[in-house]
């Protein structure tokens, strides 16, 4: 396996699509009306170019890391973690290599790695063997997010090699992130449905969707004094802390998982607030260091055209667009100086979702959000996937559509 990737000065030379090179990249005239990306971002460029696609993106609290998952191991289909060295340019492997991963963070000390695993699962190397087989016979199996039981998270050190599991409970224990501090970490667990008794209903909504029983959960950074935030059915996931560490940000999806909404709480799980009302797609959600808004994914626009948005963190002014290219964006998350955007996207010649960098403008979304000054939201319709499922696309379930950057770039669904 390469344990070095391509450096961030083989980033610098791909190609720009900001501004009026937006244009030329997709060979539309010079003279075509700004693109809506183009007032928040610019000097777009590819990041990450190994394997068969990235993904998740996050910064160290010092800005000299990025902390990602891709698939790039021959000997393994799943994604694995990576942390990139910006200085170097350097890809240093964080999970063993064996297993399924998902969701990592750095803690603030730039040593200590969190993310989720199978990899002590007895059975996690005949697993990625027999899906290798399975592809390799050319058949398809209708795809769904993998909500593995054994998934559990933990702790890599970087100085020392080591790791340490963090949780012990079946189902699905994942989706993790350290507060700014530290000392805690916010993630995202079906355990309930594993560990409660359950009537007849939440059997059966249980066995259809194992995220049906997703909760946010918050625990201390050792792995102790767990407990539970949210108790809504559906799928309930994807935390992360504000800046001051006072708040967390998640999705909420609705029951049938259709659509979902962008949320906050406190991090002792009081003062639930619903931030937007799209009636959509609508997840991902990461505060900009500032605290005053929050970066957001949504398939407002079509099921196969994921886009990202802003809004306020207070969700008193309606959201607005960031991005405005075909395809796939979504998953941000800011530098934290609030001055770089990472996020991924398939907007490659090769149509393939890999991580982007762009400079971000805090002025101009300050201004945006601000100048914006009806609280009423666009409800028009959209694709929310019933569409792609009535064309008969691979086994197409709309639930589908919350899993993570595997599934939504897929050819099949128009995004690459």
């Amino acid at each position: 396996m390469k344990l070095v990737s391509n450096h961030i000065t083989a980033a610098v030379v791909a190609v720009f699509i900001s501004t009026c090179l937006v244009g030329l990249a997709f060979g539309q005239d010079e003279t075509a009306k700004p693109s809506i990306e183009s007032r928040f971002l610019s000097g777009v460029r590819q990041l990450t170019f190994d394997g068969l696609r990235a993904g998740e993106g996050y910064y160290s609290p010092d800005g000299s890391l990025l902390v990602f998952q891709s698939e790039r191991r021959q000997d393994n289909p799943f994604f694995q973690i990576y942390l990139l060295d910006f200085e170097t340019g350097d890809v240093e492997p964080v999970s063993p290599g064996h297993g399924k991963t998902t969701c990592a963070w750095i803690h603030p000390d730039n040593n200590q790695v969190l993310y989720a695993s199978t990899q002590a699962d007895p059975e996690a190397r005949d697993k990625q063997k027999a899906e290798l087989e399975f592809r390799e016979s050319g058949q398809q199996r209708r795809y769904s997010w993998d909500y593995d039981e054994t998934y559990e998270l933990f702790a890599f050190d970087r100085s020392t090699k080591q790791y340490k599991q963090l949780t012990d409970a079946k189902g699905y224990d994942a989706e993790g992130s350290y507060s700014p501090d530290g000392k805690l970490i916010a993630f995202a667990s079906n355990r309930n449905g594993y560990t409660q008794q359950l009537d007849e209903k939440q059997k059966a909504d249980f066995e259809r969707d194992p995220a049906y029983m997703m909760e946010i959960f918050i625990m201390n950074s050792d792995g102790s004094n767990v407990r539970q935030l949210t108790d809504v059915p559906g799928y309930d996931g994807g935390p992360f802390f504000s800046p001051d560490g006072k708040r967390i940000c998640w999705r909420r999806f609705s029951e049938s998982g259709a659509t979902a909404e962008i949320m906050t709480m406190n991090i002792d799980g009081t003062d639930q607030k619903q931030i937007t009302k799209m009636g959509a797609m609508s997840w991902a959600p990461f505060y900009h260091p500032s605290g005053k808004y929050l970066i957001y994914t949504t398939n407002k626009h079509g099921f196969g055209n994921f886009e990202l948005y802003l809004v306020a963190a207070d969700g008193k002014s309606p959201p607005v667009r960031v991005t405005d290219t075909e395809g796939f964006d979504g998953l941000a998350s800011f530098s934290p100086d609030g001055k770089k955007l990472t996020w991924t996207s398939n907007r490659n010649t090769k149509k393939q979702s890999q991580i982007f960098l762009s400079d971000w403008n805090h002025t101009a979304a300050l201004a945006t959000l601000s100048s914006v000054k009806s609280p009423k939201e666009e409800t028009e319709a959209f694709d929310t996937g019933r569409e792609s499922a009535k064309q008969g696309q691979a086994g197409f379930d709309p639930r589908d559509i919350m899993r993570h950057v595997d599934y939504l770039c897929r050819k099949e669904l128009g995004a690459g």
